[in-house]
């Protein structure tokens, strides 16, 4: 049996990445924008997506904000990645979380090596895929120009 897939061109995954990136940042930003309102914290800090030097502690609001910021993003991401890459949500995914990694050490010029961030991270990449991967297959179901789950 031989597998069959409808081939993307190139101009179309850049555009996927662009605009899955797109929405990723702004997510971000809103959703942490809304957080430093709730925990009335004194100014925003525009860097809080890229922000792992905050020290982790509960009674420390900043980094309670970072760390709920960036699940929510992250779980909120999926639902809609799915929207627009359909059954590729964890390749996109996976490249917008890479990508994020990258502009963080190009911002904080510092390679991130704290553990918790990694943890939130690889935590948040795990709720983003499992969600859009799910919200995918009950969306495409009837879809017949994506192979099945079964053909893999």
């Amino acid at each position: 049996m031989a597998f069959k897939a409808k081939l993307v061109d190139s101009k179309t995954v850049l555009i996927h990445l662009l605009l899955c990136l797109v929405i990723f940042y702004s997510l971000y930003y809103m959703i942490g924008s809304v957080c430093f309102g709730i925990f009335k914290l004194d100014h925003f800090d525009g860097l809080i997506p890229f922000d792992f030097k905050t020290g982790p502690a509960d009674s420390n609001s900043k980094y309670l904000v970072n760390l709920l910021s960036m699940e929510l993003t992250y779980f909120s991401c999926g639902l809609l990645f799915a929207a627009v890459v359909r059954r590729w949500v964890w390749d996109y995914a996976l490249t917008v979380t890479f990508l994020h990694v990258l502009l963080t050490s190009l911002v904080m010029l510092e390679f991130p090596t704290v553990w918790q961030w990694w943890l939130a991270l690889g935590s948040g990449l795990f709720l983003m895929i499992c969600n859009g991967q799910l919200i995918a297959y009950f969306t495409c179901r009837g879809d017949h120009s994506y192979p099945s789950f079964g053909s893999y």
